[in-house]
């Protein structure tokens, strides 16, 4: 009996055992035909991609259009000179493998590897925030996609790569690479960039210089020679450092190509980018890149037609005032004093003009425009304390105090280190006084000037969290761009719109790929941006941006300045105007990229930045309207407390004056007294100093007795 049980429960663990076999057996071969499956539609996707493309000789150029509709400029890299692979030295080719894709000949378009490590860190920081891109995928990437950071888009990439492959061979895929990829300094290709570079055709770089242009691709901007020599040379050498550990070139060649002198070339080389408005049409890329993910492939040569905000009448006379040298300071001869200036329109938030620096444009360099960023300085106050102080009760003509202040150790000083005791805030701001914005900030809270600013548009590092944000005062600053939109609001009623240079762009077919959609931000009321344009048109009329005053235009501004890093005896950083009408606001910063004792400022703001601002306003002509700022409800009122306080100032001040000449004549009462107690004083100092002489006489008597 027990014999039976056990034969039976024998048996059945034997099928118990033959049914999980016959189940994982069955899973397996599920599994498979999925994977064959997923393969067979992959490779599907893979036989229907057309990369064709890649066999364009030339590209399409992009045509821009101003806001009435007009073509403005045409943008295209069609002058790459395109090169052979037999042109294109094996130290160029593999300095490239070595930098950008060691694995480039024993891969199908694909490091697995690569994506593997990629894809855990992704995971671990929850966002896409690196790639493990090929020289064959960033191929697929530039030529037929945008930047955008999905899997959507990546998985698309590993399709049109995986074609590319099965398509051309590694020296055709790297010939494409190496004329498509941008080096920097408008240089599309390696023939363009050897040329731009170093003069010569890509066919004679040395390895030294192969290993500088293969740098250059990871960020050309930063590494280019031209702008910072010690950080491409630090690249360069890590380069030469890859090559090595490749097995490309030996230790001796790599000591031999660091001892190589580096020559630039010093020759203008024609501008890849020969359109005009060079500075506004940087910036429409720079738009079509980051805010429509459009890649600069697309954008170069795609035959797109993108419309603009653009004004030309007001973008040329801007121009015009930049290649004025006689408007600007002088500049020592080892640095140019730069500049930037940028014109939006407060009600669409349009970008009419803009330039971003002196000297000659480099494509896609640095717009001081834009890009720049630095301390605002007194440009902040109406941000940072007057409107917050506004919508807290104050008024125009409270009186603020402006005595010395210690907070927790912070000391701000007036410009010219003087105390007035009491001013009004009208006075504080025209006449740009330091020590009363920190005051009055302190008083209505340091939180509501932070959150002011912030509702402005302009972020704050937390670093910026102190009563030095009064002056401008920030960890790094801001941009002439954001402190124009941010101004916006006080000629649009409280209402801050987005600055944009972009309204539409189609694509060569006439399609609509993207489209602006406008922005709008409620900052404050427009009773309060009414108080803060009466007191900036008094900045204009009557304090520190006279410079900036038209008779014909109504105009309103603030002027800035920043102290310097060192010890002078005067001088300033940075200089600053942010202004506007009722139809256009402006800023204008100048300075230094590099400053130090030799590069600064030696006169105050109030000469500089407001006459730029004003000579391009009245070199705009027909494009601005004479309309006055809606300010009936209070100009009024104010304008006779005004009428009333320099009444007061000019009989204080008459009265001073009459004073003195009195004391100057001898006529006067209080003069004969200070006289009468000047001619006591000398008396009694004569009468001390005879009873000291007789004094001591006696004592050397006494002492002469007592030796005797």
């Amino acid at each position: 009996m027990e014999q039976r049980q056990q034969r039976k429960a024998s048996k059945n663990r034997d099928w118990s055992q033959f049914l999980k076999k016959g189940l994982v057996r069955k899973l397996f071969i599920a599994g498979i035909l999925m994977v064959l499956c997923g393969l067979f539609i992959v490779n599907i996707f893979i036989w229907t991609s057309d990369v064709s493309k890649l066999n364009e000789p030339a590209p399409q150029p992009t045509i821009i259009y101003d806001q009435n509709g007009e073509i403005a400029s045409k943008i295209s890299n069609s002058k790459i000179e395109g090169v052979g692979i037999k042109q294109i030295p094996d130290e160029v080719i593999h300095a490239v493998i070595a930098t950008e894709d060691q694995r480039f000949y024993k891969h199908n378009g694909i490091n697995y590897f690569g994506i593997m490590k990629a894809f855990f860190k992704n995971l671990v920081s929850g966002d896409i925030v690196a790639g493990g891109s090929t020289v064959t995928q960033q191929l697929a990437k530039n030529a037929f996609l945008t930047h955008e950071r999905t899997y959507t888009r990546k998985v698309k990439e590993l399709i049109i790569t995986k074609k590319i492959e099965r398509t051309y061979s590694k020296d055709e895929i790297m010939e494409r690479y190496l004329n498509q990829i941008y080096f920097g300094e408008g240089a599309w290709g390696i023939q363009r960039a050897a040329k731009i570079y170093f003069g010569k055709e890509a066919s004679e770089l040395t390895l030294s210089e192969s290993a500088i242009l293969a740098g250059l691709i990871k960020a050309p901007s930063i590494l280019s020679p031209f702008k910072n020599m010690e950080k491409s040379i630090q690249r360069r050498n890590l380069v030469l450092a890859l090559m090595e550990n490749e097995g490309y070139i030996s230790q001796n060649e790599v000591e031999k190509a660091k001892q190589e002198p580096v020559v630039l070339n010093e020759e203008k080389v024609e501008d890849e980018y020969d359109g005009k408005y060079p500075y506004y049409v940087d910036h429409i890329i720079q738009e079509a890149m980051k805010k429509y993910q459009l890649t600069q492939n697309e954008i170069l040569s795609g035959g797109l037609h993108i419309y603009t905000e653009l004004n030309p009448a007001i973008q040329k006379a801007t121009e015009e005032v930049y290649q004025n040298d006689n408007l600007f300071p002088a500049s020592p001869e080892d640095q140019l004093l730069q500049s930037g200036a940028i014109l939006i329109d407060p009600k669409s938030g349009g970008i009419q003009a803009l330039v971003g620096g002196r000297g000659e444009h480099t494509f896609l360099g640095f717009n001081h425009a834009t890009q720049l960023i630095r301390q605002p300085g007194s440009t902040m106050k109406p941000l940072a304390v007057y409107t917050p102080a506004l919508e807290e009760g104050y008024e125009v003509f409270d009186i603020l105090e402006d005595r010395p202040l210690n907070i927790g150790g912070y000391q701000p000083l007036n410009y010219d280190k003087q105390y007035r005791g009491e001013v009004t805030m009208y006075d504080a701001v025209i006449n740009s006084y330091n020590v009363p914005p920190v005051w009055l900030l302190n008083r209505i809270g340091l939180d509501k000037g932070t959150k002011a600013v912030e509702r402005f548009g302009i972020p704050l590092h937390e670093k910026d969290h102190s009563l030095g944000i009064a002056l401008g005062g920030m960890n790094e600053g801001t941009s002439p761009l954001a402190m124009a939109q941010a101004y916006t609001a006080f000629a649009n009623n409280g209402t801050m719109e987005e600055a944009h240079s972009i309204s539409k762009i189609e694509d060569v077919d006439g399609k609509v790929i993207a489209k602006w959609k406008s922005k709008s931000t409620i900052v404050t009321k427009p009773e309060v941006t009414q108080k803060i344009t009466y007191m900036l048109k008094g900045v204009v009329e009557e304090g520190t941006g006279k410079k900036a005053f038209l008779e014909s235009l109504d105009i309103a501004g603030k002027t800035g300045s920043t102290q310097l890093p060192f010890a002078t005896n005067g001088g300033t950083k940075d200089h600053w105007f942010v202004g506007y009408t009722p139809e256009i606001v402006g800023a204008v910063w100048l300075g230094y990229d590099q400053t130090d004792e030799n590069h600064y400022l030696a006169t105050s703001s109030s000469g500089t930045t407001p006459v730029i601002f004003k000579e391009i306003l009245a070199r705009s002509g027909s494009e601005l309207s004479d309309e006055k700022f809606a300010l009936s409800s209070i100009e009024k009122k104010y304008n006779s407390e005004i009428k009333k306080l320099r009444e007061k100032e000019e009989k204080a001040r008459k009265e001073k004056e009459k004073e003195e000449k009195k004391r100057e004549r001898g006529k006067g009462k209080g003069w004969k007294e200070d006289k009468e107690k000047k001619k006591e004083k000398r008396k009694d100092k004569d009468k001390d100093r005879k009873e000291k002489d007789e004094d001591e006489e006696d004592e050397d008597e006494e002492e002469e007795d007592e030796n005797e």
